[in-house]
C-alpha cells in the first residue's frame, strides 16, 4: 500500500472514531494501523485498528471497518503452550457480520467479493449491532465484515500476537508494508 492510500484510509477511519465520540491520544493516532493484508484491495479486504493495551495477560483494541470492508478469515493459534487468543467483539457503531464455524444460513448478509469467496470456509452468521457482543474461542476460524455504514468494534482479548495469525488465504501478509 502506498503512503497516500494509507493516509486517506487512516483519515477516514479516524473520522469514524470521532463520530462515535471515541477519543485517541496523540500516541495512539501515531501508532494507528492500516492493514491491507498485502492484497492491494483495502476497501474490500482490510482492517484499521488502534491498540490501547497489549500485555502478557490481556489486550484492548478498536477495530475500524469502512463500509463493506472485510477482515479476511483467520484464526489465532496456540503459541508457547498457550491456547491462542480468545477475543470478545463488542460492536460500538454500525453493523458487523461475523462468521464462525457452524451451519451456513440460506441467506448471508455479507457481500463477499467474488474473487475472495474461495478463501472462506466458515459461514455461521452472527450479526452484531451497537451494544451487542460475541466471544470467539481460541484457535477458531472467523472473518467479519462491516455493513453499509462501516463499523467500529471494541476488542477485548487475551494477549494479541497478530504476527502469528493463520489465514486461509495463503497470499495474506499480516504485517502492513507501506511504500512511498
Amino acid at each position: 500500500m502506498n503512503r497516500q492510500e494509507y493516509e486517506l484510509i487512516k483519515s477516514e477511519s479516524l473520522n469514524y472514531l470521532e463520530e462515535a465520540n471515541i477519543v485517541l491520544t496523540e500516541e495512539e493516532v501515531k501508532s494507528f494501523e492500516v492493514a491491507d493484508f498485502g492484497l492491494g484491495n483495502i476497501r474490500d479486504l482490510g482492517l484499521q485498528l488502534v491498540v490501547y493495551a497489549n500485555t502478557d495477560r490481556y489486550c484492548a483494541k478498536e477495530l475500524i471497518l469502512l463500509p463493506g470492508q472485510t477482515c479476511p478469515e483467520h484464526l489465532h493459534p496456540p503459541i508457547n503452550n498457550l491456547p491462542g487468543k480468545e477475543e470478545t467483539f463488542r460492536c460500538r457503531k454500525g453493523i458487523v457480520y461475523l462468521y464462525v464455524p457452524g451451519s451456513k444460513p440460506q441467506v448471508i448478509h455479507a457481500k463477499v467479493p467474488k474473487e475472495y469467496e474461495e478463501h472462506l470456509t466458515v459461514w455461521d452468521e452472527i450479526i452484531l449491532r451497537p451494544g451487542e457482543q460475541y466471544t470467539i474461542p481460541p484457535n477458531t476460524l472467523h472473518w467479519f465484515q462491516a455493513g453499509d455504514e462501516g463499523a467500529i468494534v471494541s476488542e477485548f482479548s487475551s494477549t494479541s500476537t497478530d504476527e502469528n495469525d493463520v489465514f486461509t488465504d495463503p497470499r495474506i501478509k499480516r504485517i502492513p508494508v507501506i511504500t512511498d
